[in-house]
């Protein structure tokens, strides 16, 4: 029997029982890459999915965001087996760093052992073995990986209520990802590997913001010991990875978690403020970060901390200096674009700063976001014990403060890099974890759906990448506003959310799999969260004007 299939906008009339895979072969001449992800009237498929009724199919490569995402648990999966087949030995994905994945091993490394994984990749992926989907008991499961001494997984499936799991088998290795897979190595040939320690190298793919291919590896020193710092410290806790978030829920211990964790954000602040106060000839400080890493409570905390060491301070948000929306350059579909650089009027910035500097009055903007334009109320004025703290997405831009010289100047880049693992193959995404953020905050101080948040993420990323991220090497210093043990917390606010998304939305297979990974984390009460915790900023309830 055939069936009227809508394929890439093209009708279509085929046999039913057609796989995706068989289907996806006409089209691959369309593709920078392989395709290796199909939407079937709007939801994901593996293309070993078969087509039984009339339906819209678009296929995708790993330009896609949901499709990369999957091409990236493929080539883990590739790297595990790979590094196990040659070493006997397990790997540890840890974070991301430099549009790549650091990956921590058991054993000992030198550079020509990863000269060997690269090559043992690559004959795998030319063997073309198949990636198959295997459904089994939850118990069964458990009792697998406790075979097999992954120990981690095992406990982490006791918190998973389903029934049944769905499997990954690569050759004899069996794994649980929280995604779609590729349906074979072939797929997977796009990647390059980079030596990084005698313990670690780092995974690297082609992602959707590169256009040109896979970039030449930086090391990102800063964001790597930042990293480092605080994954130490949260081992000192007994905090690794999701099971041992979930043990101390489980047993009442997380209000002692929560303490210590807010303790320590609070004292790792007051050393920042004491390195800042340590150079006299400091006047300015910036703070810059991507969407949802606590910029205004990290601005809020740091002032007081510099107050409590003798200094006065005067913060200055930059989304005050933005342009008359009339003289606001306009995106691609012709809307302000606030995001880039030429949004800012560097004149009048230019301006309040050398009168400041010169110890005058300065008669200052607050920017009107309803009417669109600059609002002039509020004067201010500083003397020599004043420290300027100015926070905003271009703060670390050499452009926006190149009148201030640089021995009077600290630069400060935030960044939300959760410490702990989901197991050891699956992380926790730094951008998932801001876009949890942003979802709950849209929608407490800006009454957003959750629709909208979503909508508007793709562009706050390309943002983030254009005006954020090639400037966070210039920072003086680093800070980590991830807390141990927000996942939780943001669960009980945004699981809801996540439900209300119906599955004829465009954002219906990005509600699923955020909600597949919140499932595994237990929920945290914020009962106990301190009012001046950076997570208020996102959740309420804080002491701080958003």
């Amino acid at each position: 029997m055939d069936i009227k299939v809508n394929v890439n906008n093209l009708d279509m009339t085929i046999p039913s029982g057609t796989t995706l895979l068989d289907l996806s072969h006409k089209f691959s001449s369309d593709y920078r890459y392989e395709i290796i992800l199909a939407k079937v009237d709007g939801i994901y498929h593996e293309l070993t999915d078969t087509i039984t009724r009339d339906c819209k199919i678009e296929f995708f490569d790993l330009m896609d965001r949901g499709a990369n995402n999957v091409y990236l648990n493929g080539l883990i999966f590739l790297t595990l087996y790979s590094y196990k087949k040659l070493f006997n030995s397990n790997m540890i994905v840890r974070h991301s760093l430099d549009k790549g994945l650091y990956i921590e091993t058991e054993n000992r490394i030198i550079p020509s052992d990863i000269i060997k994984l690269n090559d043992k990749m690559m004959e795998t992926v030319k063997e073309n073995l198949p990636i198959t989907r295997t459904t089994v008991s939850r118990l069964e499961a458990i009792d697998y990986y406790k075979a097999i001494g992954y120990n981690v997984k095992s406990d982490l499936l006791k918190y998973n209520t389903a029934s049944y799991i769905t499997l990954y088998k690569l050759g004899n290795l069996y794994d649980y990802f929280y995604s779609l897979m590729p349906i074979n190595t072939n797929q997977l040939s796009h990647f390059e590997l980079t030596y990084l320690n005698e313990h670690g190298f780092v995974l690297r793919f082609p992602t959707i913001y590169m256009e040109s291919g896979i970039k030449k590896f930086e090391e990102r020193k800063n964001i790597f010991n930042m990293y480092n710092n605080s994954r130490e410290w949260a081992k000192n806790l007994n905090l690794v990875n999701a099971v041992d978030l979930n043990k101390k829920v489980s047993t009442g211990t997380i209000d002692d978690v929560i303490k210590v964790d807010e303790i320590m954000k609070n004292n790792q602040l007051m050393e920042l403020a004491k390195n800042i106060v340590s150079k006299p000839q400091t006047k300015v400080v910036l703070l810059s970060g991507p969407s949802s890493t606590g910029k205004t409570t990290t601005t809020n905390k740091l002032s007081l901390c510099l107050k409590a060491l003798g200094k006065k301070t005067l913060m200055i948000s930059m989304d005050d200096f933005f342009k008359d929306r009339e003289n606001t350059p306009l995106d691609a579909e012709g809307n302000p674009d606030y995001e880039c650089f030429e949004a800012l009027d560097l004149e009048v910035f230019n301006e309040c700063m050398k009168k400041l500097v010169n110890k005058e009055e300065v008669l200052f903007p607050t920017f009107n976001f309803i009417l669109g334009k600059k609002e002039y109320k509020n004067k201010y004025k500083v003397d020599d014990d004043t420290v300027i703290v100015i926070e905003g997405i271009h703060a670390l831009n050499p452009k926006f403060s190149s009148n201030i010289p640089n021995d009077e100047k600290i630069r400060i880049y935030l960044s939300a890099l959760n410490q702990l693992n989901v197991d050891d193959h699956t992380r926790i995404s730094t951008t998932d974890n801001r876009l949890l953020r942003r979802i709950v905050r849209d929608n407490r101080t800006r009454g957003n759906n959750i629709e909208s948040t979503l909508e508007s993420w793709s562009k706050v990323r390309e943002g983030e990448e254009k005006y954020i991220f090639p400037y966070q090497d210039d920072a003086d210093y680093t800070f980590n506003t991830a807390l141990v043990y927000e996942i939780g917390v943001l669960k009980t606010f945004v699981e809801p959310l996540l439900y209300s998304i119906e599955p004829t939305s465009p954002y219906y297979n990005e509600a699923v799999r955020l909600i597949n990974f919140l499932r595994i984390f237990l929920p945290i009460s914020s009962e106990s969260i301190p009012e001046d915790s950076i997570i208020r900023e996102f959740i309420g309830g804080g002491c701080f004007k958003i």
